[in-house]
């Protein structure tokens, strides 16, 4: 099994920016996270990260040709804008996409509530900090 985990843009400032709503841990110690669990799994996961929306959007396409077998993504601020990255991930079906918030969004401010992606993902997982995104690994290998 192959996964694809993307990254959108400032989570590479986790463990610096917002302590308190984002954690203490590093953006470093969360791709050793996700490293070793798939590892641990026989999972072999690509991680991402990227300020850029067609950086995104280019390894949601690129995971269709690629074969892969699924994607945890967390869009960051570009899940309340980004219609392109929307537009990906359907485009990808039926490749199942997990979306992942650090934070709670729907307790937050109230454009964070809407996300345009969620839609065309079979989970969103919000809330859990950093294990949210190991929630999201082991939905896809659930299937």
């Amino acid at each position: 099994m192959k996964i694809l985990v993307l990254n959108g843009p400032n989570l590479n400032m986790v463990g610096i920016r917002e302590k308190n709503v984002y954690g203490e841990e590093s953006f470093e110690s969360l791709i050793q996270m996700i490293e070793k669990h798939c590892k641990e799994n026989n999972v072999e996961v690509i991680c991402e990260q990227s300020n850029h929306e067609g950086d995104l959007v280019d390894w949601i396409q690129q995971a269709y040709f690629e074969k892969m077998d699924g994607i945890v993504i967390n869009p960051g601020a570009y899940t309340h804008t980004s219609i392109a990255i929307a537009d990906a991930i359907s485009a990808i079906a039926p490749i199942p996409v997990v979306e992942v918030h650090i934070s709670n969004i729907e307790e937050r401010e109230d454009f964070r509530k809407i996300s345009y992606s969620a839609p065309y993902c079979i989970a969103q997982i919000k809330g859990e900090g950093l294990q949210g995104y190991l929630h999201a690994i082991d939905l896809l290998i659930k299937g």
